[in-house]
């Protein structure tokens, strides 16, 4: 003991340690009783010239906590809701805390760094929930929202991989529910609404021979030439107010002012905002329960009062925010 190097190599395992009888420490530093479950531990410790090089593996089984205790000592942290977070589908949580340090460091405390770990953890699951789960699915992608294109409520490529990474986490803990609300940027998606009306006003008046013999899913696919036939055809057709010439008959005008006089009579209302955002929620939904094998009864749509979400930075608003239960 009096050495000045030292030199540990140290395995400890240990299995199926009942919990319960430690419920006057959790209700008095966690706050709440142990119901139930037991530890097992596997730990490696090689010390090194006062250099510590550690692994602790927990293995918590069934693991629950009761009913709920009041202490001034206590974390004021959703404990309950980390448990179920960290659960799998057996029920068991398992954590792999490795610790490095050097002895001699006055700082250095293993049991401190193992505290503050779990505390971050349960920190973590309070406030960035979502996070959380990414992170156990070796995703560094925050899971809480998907977003989509102004005016639209298809899912990208990217925000499907999303969508799917949390299946596989909510497949893994059976435990959670998932309430589901879409929003709208009200600005972006009111003009993102009326280039969708005004594309598909444009594609309504194509032949049935130009359509068979080139589909378009979008005026992408439509050459200048037929753009500006299809174009002149919609004005004709517009029943508002349009300039007119000398002798009172409408004259012809430019191509980007007729879609811009289009365009202005085309009315988007908050009715049309509020369903846009339900059909973003309801996408989301479907793909979970679809692609992902969510139970449906796991998915709750909730409709906020609000069409715009929480503004958060870089964040859009046209997007369905997600919240777990």
């Amino acid at each position: 003991p009096f050495s000045d190097t030292l030199f540990l190599d140290l395995s400890v395992r240990l299995q199926d340690m009942d919990l319960s009888p430690y419920t006057p420490y959790s209700g008095k530093y966690v706050g709440h009783r142990i119901q139930k479950g037991k530890l097992s531990l596997d730990l490696h410790y090689l010390i090194d010239d006062m250099k510590l090089d550690s692994t602790n593996n927990f293995i918590i089984d069934q693991f629950d906590f009761g009913d709920k205790v009041d202490s001034p000592d206590a974390v004021n942290l959703p404990v309950k809701l980390g448990v179920s977070l960290l659960k799998d589908r057996n029920g068991t949580i398992k954590l792999n805390l490795p610790v490095a340090g050097r002895l001699d460091d006055p700082e250095f405390s293993v049991i401190g760094i193992l505290v503050k770990v779990l505390k971050n953890l349960l920190l973590k699951a309070a406030t960035s929930p979502f996070s959380l789960l990414g992170s156990m699915m070796g995703s560094s992608e925050d899971l809480s929202f998907v977003t989509f294109e102004p005016g639209s409520s298809r899912l990208s490529e990217a925000e499907q991989a999303k969508l799917g990474t949390l299946a596989k986490a909510l497949a893994d803990r059976p435990n959670l529910s998932i309430d589901i609300s879409g929003f709208v940027d009200v600005e972006e998606d009111r003009n993102g609404l009326v280039d969708a009306a005004f594309e598909k006003q444009l594609l309504a008046q194509r032949s049935k021979k130009d359509a068979e013999k080139k589909p378009a899913a979008s005026l992408k696919n439509i050459v200048p030439e037929e753009y500006e036939k299809l174009l002149g055809k919609v004005y004709r057709a517009a029943k508002f107010e349009k300039p007119e010439g000398f002798l009172g008959i409408s004259k012809s005008l430019p191509p980007a002012e007729m879609e811009a006089l289009i365009k202005n009579n085309i009315s988007i209302t908050d009715d049309d905002l509020r369903a846009l955002a339900k059909r973003r929620a309801g996408a989301v939904m479907d793909y979970l329960t679809v692609q992902g094998q969510v139970a449906a009864g796991r998915l709750f749509l909730v409709e906020s009062p609000s069409l715009a979400p929480e503004q958060k930075e870089n964040l859009p608003g046209s997007r369905v925010d997600l919240r777990i239960k």
